[in-house]
């Protein structure tokens, strides 16, 4: 982070940067806790993860208020300007994905003790650690102006969605080949569709983050993993069967 004459401005950007780090800290944990309390059927997990939300959304509140009150106290310009809009962005992406994960565990307490096939759970918990890794890299490009590990996460996006996509197909199958498994199954696909979206939030950070530093947006399109098939194998399986 390049220093200004006025010192005061310098102290106005580190402390943005410090709220990013600390709320991206809190998302990490949020979603971590998350999964677990879907793995386990943790009920109680799952509340403090409701309850815990509002530590991110505090934060958020706070990033707003700075940014107003920097903006309006020090006027920036390009990439100044660039870096304190970044913050507010990239602060609202951060709250979206602890919603994301305060939504799976509000699915946790209707699940009960359904029953849970291993195999499915295996590929949800694949699915989150690349969500958090993709957060965590994406957060390092942030702190450390990493436009080149910002453009990986960005490029990693397709993987999540390929995940995404095979694990949708595995659960029509489980709830064509067994029907008691069907609330589990819909329950957690509305999971997994957080879970994707999470990645989502992550690219788009990766995508502030590579305007922040660059000053123009990424010259691609993003990158996505195609849906219109996900669906194509389970269909024509339970139509063979009927």
């Amino acid at each position: 982070m390049p220093e200004h004459t006025i010192s005061a401005f310098d102290a106005d950007l580190q402390a943005l940067a410090r709220m990013i780090s600390e709320m991206g800290g809190l998302a990490e944990k949020q979603v971590i806790d998350s999964i677990s309390a879907l793995d386990r059927n943790d009920v109680a997990l799952a509340r403090r993860i409701i309850a815990d939300d509002a530590k991110i959304n505090a934060i958020q509140h706070a990033i707003e208020e700075k940014v107003v009150f920097t903006i309006a106290r020090r006027q920036p310009m390009a990439a100044d300007l660039r870096e304190i809009i970044a913050a507010l962005r990239i602060s609202n992406d951060l709250e979206r994905i602890g919603d994301l994960a305060k939504n799976i565990a509000k699915r946790v307490s209707v699940l009960g003790d359904e029953f849970q096939p291993r195999q499915i759970m295996r590929g949800v918990e694949h699915m989150a650690d690349l969500v958090l890794l993709q957060l965590k890299n994406v957060l390092d490009s942030y702190a450390r102006r990493d436009v080149e590990k910002a453009v990986a996460v960005w490029r990693g996006d397709a993987e999540i969605d390929a995940v995404n996509n095979s694990l949708l197909r595995e659960l029509l199958t489980y709830m064509i080949e067994e029907p008691r498994i069907i609330g589990f199954c819909i329950h957690l696909m509305f999971c997994t569709k957080n879970i994707e979206r999470m990645g989502d939030h992550a690219t788009n950070i990766a995508e502030i983050v590579y305007y922040m530093i660059e000053g123009k947006m990424l010259p691609d399109d993003r990158p996505k993993g195609d849906i219109t098939t996900s669906f194509s194998v389970p269909i024509e399986a339970a139509r063979k069967k009927s």
